[in-house]
């Protein structure tokens, strides 16, 4: 394929996953990938120096979202300006695609290729509820991928190997594994030490990831109650983390709900209940509506809840998890854009 493509998005772990998938499958074909991120946020930590990139662009950029009216004309202007630096960008490597992994670090890269008349937009929308920027460039884009649209050409979201690699069936619960995301739950994090003699009575190990900020908090607990606990802030193995556990409690974000599926581990499902247009419940929901997961308001959370589906058949779910998605989502992804640019 003559010409770089652009993968452009991120802010958070859940959309630099998708962006790791993306620029992993162009690199190991031989195509020249560009990515094109925020200097605020986790871009940077991802990907400076990534030796798979042609090139790496942190801008200036900051969200939308959250702000007051002023807040939102400074950031929309500035996305404009960084705009023009984008399709410089384009004209400079004679970029022939750009895939927008969503998050405000791909508002000026994927306005700038609708902007292009030689370049065409791919659009990868993780959630079930359409985000903001995607709702909007969507009209414009050649393919949206989506692994709750039945329009899609490609359903399978893009999970890394490794976690189908450590798949296997759950047939009883010895371990459990608390998530709550890249940054943490507080509440889930309370859910943990709520639960954890209870658990530890019942002879089942515990695996905690708090998140870097409660971190300290819920080891010193742990420490008071004397029990031991695979307690971590983050983890860059979390398969592993996953492969030993036998049940999981975790929030719905889109990444962490698939990996999750393709590593077949039963999930009880707490959904972020500030997330925009309620999407981490919608995530799950999906799931839940074909009896692939459990999901529970973070207001309702208690810990009988646990405790009754402790009893109940997760081998079941297990299975049903093991063939629900297939390892080759991103490749296929791929194969689609490598095709429409022969």
């Amino acid at each position: 394929m003559k010409g770089s493509i652009v993968v452009t998005g991120g802010g958070t772990g859940g959309h630099l996953k998708v962006a790791d998938s993306f620029i992993d499958s162009l690199y190991k074909r031989g195509i020249n990938v560009i990515f094109i991120g925020s200097s605020n946020g986790q871009d940077k930590t991802w990907f400076t120096n990534d030796k798979r990139l042609q090139e790496a662009y942190f801008l200036d950029t900051k969200g939308v979202v959250n702000k007051n009216i002023f807040g939102k004309i400074k950031s929309l202007f500035n996305i404009i300006l960084k705009i023009k630096q984008c399709l410089n960008i384009y004209s400079k490597y004679n970029v022939k695609a750009v895939i927008c992994v969503g998050g405000y670090s791909a508002a000026s890269g994927t306005f700038a290729s609708i902007l292009s008349f030689s370049t065409s937009l791919y659009i990868h929308e993780q959630n079930s509820r359409m985000g903001r920027l995607n709702k909007i460039s969507s009209i414009f884009a050649k393919e949206i991928f989506s692994s709750y649209d039945l329009k899609s050409l490609v359903k399978d979201y893009p999970v890394s190997k490794l976690f189908f690699d450590n798949a296997r069936i759950r047939n009883e619960i010895k371990t459990i594994i608390f998530l709550g995301g890249s940054q943490g739950a507080v509440s889930i994090n309370d859910f943990a030490l709520e639960l954890a003699l209870i658990l530890n009575n019942l002879n089942i190990n515990i695996i905690h990831q708090t998140g870097a900020l409660d971190f300290k908090r819920v080891k010193k607990e742990y420490d008071k109650l004397n029990i031991k606990v695979d307690v971590f802030a983050f983890s860059n193995e979390i398969y592993k983390k996953m492969s030993e556990a036998d049940f999981a409690i975790s929030r719905s974000g889109a990444s962490t709900l698939w990996e999750l599926c393709a590593n077949a581990l039963p999930t009880l499902f707490i959904p972020y209940p500030y997330a925009s247009s309620d999407h981490q419940y919608y995530n799950a929901k999906f799931l839940q509506d074909k009896d692939l997961c459990y999901l529970v308001r973070n207001k309702v959370l208690n810990k009988q809840i646990l405790l009754d589906i402790l009893k109940k058949d997760n081998n079941k779910i297990s299975k049903a998890l093991f063939s629900c998605i297939n390892s080759n989502g991103v490749d296929s992804i791929i194969d689609i854009l490598i095709k429409n640019h022969k």
